[in-house]
């Protein structure tokens, strides 16, 4: 079974929901493994590759959109389809709303829960569905 980190922010907006997905991504590929964000659809991929590549000016995470030639090369990838097979040294940050299809095969995965309604909702009925689903699900509450 797999651990579900949730981290749960005291901030209502995307913007903060994105740059938490940076720092975390940041620390997860520090730590030597791949990750993979996962997105509602390509406009929000598109909003957290442009938040991975304002990040910090000061460093560059590697990462590429799921349908760019890079996709294979990079530590980091962003997705809105089909989850891409894991290796052992795989993470899923998933910022979509449900749980994607082939979530069983990562044995890492991280929800970020801002104060956002629609989150927050989404967000429990995932926290639900994990724990029916008989994983470790752990709540990091940050600020």
């Amino acid at each position: 079974m797999a651990r579900i980190d949730f981290y749960i922010l005291p901030d209502t907006t995307l913007e903060a929901r994105l740059q938490f997905a940076c720092k975390l991504a940041e620390t997860i590929w520090r730590k030597g493994y791949r990750l993979h964000l996962h997105c509602e659809d390509k406009a929000l991929a598109e909003q957290a590759d442009n938040a991975l590549w304002n990040f910090r000016p000061d460093a560059y995470l590697p990462h590429a959109l799921e349908d760019s030639e890079m996709a294979a090369s990079v530590p980091i990838t962003l997705g809105w389809q089909q989850l891409p097979v894991p290796t052992e040294e795989t993470a899923l940050l998933n910022l979509h709303p449900e749980i994607p299809e082939g979530v069983e095969r990562y044995a890492r995965i991280a929800e970020i829960i801002n104060q956002h309604q629609q989150v927050l909702v989404a967000k429990r009925a995932c926290w639900q569905r994990y724990k029916e689903m008989g994983h470790e699900v752990v709540p990091h509450k940050l600020g």
